[in-house]
């Protein structure tokens, strides 16, 4: 099953890739803000339950793809490219085996503890 998931994580990491291609900007642009949503783990120095809400807001695929549809629909091309960043950097973590957070600790994830 979880070579499954990792082929699956792997197929929305070429979407949102394929995606990115369409806006027309530089690479540079998807590899320097792709690990920037990242900066959720922030959340952590306040607690686990504060981490794993921030971690989730921005791993989430539904919100990454509201952001992307927000952006398509209102022409606001930094609202699209920031939906495609959400998801592709959230697919890349589920192939990592980082997926969303328990409240209860970092290493809690919806696939399983990480590290095990």
């Amino acid at each position: 099953m979880q070579l499954i998931l990792k082929i699956e994580y792997a197929a929305f990491l070429l979407l949102g890739i394929m995606a990115f291609a369409q806006t027309g900007l530089s690479w540079w642009w998807f590899a320097g803000l792709f690990f920037l949503p990242d900066v959720s783990m922030l959340g952590y120095l306040a607690g686990p339950k504060a981490g794993s809400y921030f971690y989730n807001l921005f791993h989430h695929f539904g919100i990454a793809v509201l952001c992307y549809a927000a952006g398509m629909y209102s022409g606001m091309l930094h609202l699209e490219v920031a939906g495609i960043i959400l998801f592709s950097h959230a697919a890349f973590d589920r192939i990592m085996g980082y997926g969303l957070k328990y409240p209860d600790h970092f290493k809690h994830t919806h696939l399983g503890k990480i590290g095990k």
